[in-house]
């Protein structure tokens, strides 16, 4: 990404980072290089002072309203080795798009970094009027999509739906009878039962195609790595055992990724608890996550970079692991707004019972902070300025509840914490740091199909 500040408040986006494949989706605009990929005209902001500034604005407004770029690595190339924007246009940046308060938080971490003053102040003072803007109307029309006759759907191929459980049968229950309803007909189900008391009786109550398998070891992507090498299927579906779908579930999946030739379809999640809903979950557009509750996978996708990666196993971010290593070597994933379900997060079993739930929210007052495999993540794939300022950014807004990560007034409260907690907060980092750096001193544990 040209604008440098989006390190202060969107540092672990995948598209900060330039892929290692020689093509990719990308959030770049050059009216000469790069042209947007529909006829389509946007305004040019002339408060920007520099070219570069303006049309990299562009570019992030269409990756957000769901224009599909693609691009090559020289030509990104050309892009980033441009003039920067200047002090100024990084500030209207972050007023423009995340708003003042976001704005005064940026300012003040760079006089703390013993920025020069005058120049930092002034370029605030200058954007103190700079009015947040409404990013997501106009979105791309993908009308289109409602009458696509997709091919995929009249072959009708076998679909593996996978599911880890662990302790959980009465919302496992639900699960299932929504599968009963799916009007996708050609798909088996894969559970892998971690729980305690195993009740193979359960699973012959439903009229389904079921392989439940009994393992005994409590590791969510062990679970999720056997089911993909049981299966059969050409497209696996990755679905939690505390989640709700409609019958067309499976189908929108499908249909997505065959009118858009992806690789992996990303379905929105709704949690009923934590976080609003992003109001970028209503259109199609690049995939900036993946949802290992809710997404289809191309079984040729785990040929091409590898299974989950292991060193998860009983801690956080497995699923955005596998979403950055598919970006990176060029996959296309699409975030699918048909295809959603509602995230239960109920209070037992699962995840509760074998590790993490929350990766900057530890369980212990003197666990490290974050979990070791966040910064495994980060540091295994963003530069030191991103994978750095993804961590701050987490530590500090970390110390409320999840329950009120939503609210701003409370996430204010977050930020004066952090200050009070510094000297514990720093313990829990550098104990963090201690068990990531062995994790990559290890290296990955990826299997292979």
């Amino acid at each position: 990404m040209i604008f440098s500040f989006i390190k202060y408040t969107q540092p672990s986006w995948y598209f900060n980072v330039i892929p290692k494949a020689n093509e990719f989706t990308s959030c770049y605009y050059h009216p000469q290089w790069l042209p947007l990929p529909q006829q389509v005209i946007f305004d040019v902001d002339n408060n920007f002072e520099t070219e570069s500034a303006k049309n990299a604005d562009i570019g992030f407004r269409a990756w957000n309203k769901g224009f599909l770029i693609t691009a090559n690595t020289d030509v990104v190339q050309k892009i980033v080795n441009l003039p920067k924007p200047s002090l100024k246009d990084e500030y209207r940046f972050i007023a423009k798009y995340w708003g003042k308060h976001w704005c005064l938080l940026t300012l003040i971490r760079r006089l703390f970094s013993f920025r020069n003053p005058f120049k930092e102040l002034s370029a605030f003072i200058t954007n103190l009027k700079t009015e947040k803007i409404n990013l997501y109307n106009e979105v791309n029309d993908w009308s289109s999509y409602t009458n696509f006759n997709a091919e995929l759907i009249q072959q009708q191929p076998l679909v593996s739906v996978i599911i880890p459980t662990l302790n959980r049968y009465e919302y496992l229950e639900d699960v299932m009878l929504d599968l009963e309803k799916q009007t996708w007909k050609n798909f088996d189900v894969i559970v892998v039962d971690q729980s305690e008391n195993f009740n193979e009786a359960f699973y012959k109550k439903f009229k389904l195609n079921i392989q439940a398998i009994h393992q005994q070891e409590k590791l969510l992507w062990t679970a999720r790595n056997n089911a993909v090498k049981k299966s059969k299927a050409d497209y696996l579906l990755f679905f939690d055992d505390d989640s709700r779908v409609e019958p067309d579930w499976i189908e929108q999946h499908i249909k997505t990724l065959n009118f858009f030739n992806a690789d992996i379809s990303a379905g929105i999640s709704l949690s009923v608890i934590g976080g609003k809903i992003p109001k970028n979950y209503h259109h199609f557009r690049w995939a900036d996550q993946f949802d290992s509750g809710n997404a289809l996978v191309k079984r040729e996708v785990f040929q091409k970079i590898g299974l989950f990666d292991l060193q998860f196993n009983k801690e956080r971010m497995g699923d955005g692991e596998f979403g950055i290593r598919a970006y990176i070597n060029g996959l296309k994933s699409i975030s699918n707004p048909y295809a959603k379900r509602v995230h239960l997060k109920v209070s037992s079993g699962g995840l509760r019972e074998i590790g993490h739930w929350d990766g900057f929210r530890p369980k212990k007052l003197f666990a490290p902070k974050p979990v070791p495999s966040v910064i495994y993540l980060y540091k295994k794939y963003y530069p030191k300025h991103l994978y750095l300022n993804a961590i701050y950014l987490g530590i500090m807004l970390s110390n409320i509840s999840y329950k009120n990560k939503s609210k701003s007034s409370r996430l204010a409260i977050s930020v004066f914490l952090s200050v009070l907690k510094f000297p514990l907060l720093f313990i829990q980092f550098k104990k963090s740091l201690a068990l990531a750096n062995k994790k990559l001193a290890a290296g990955n544990k990826i299997e292979w199909l």
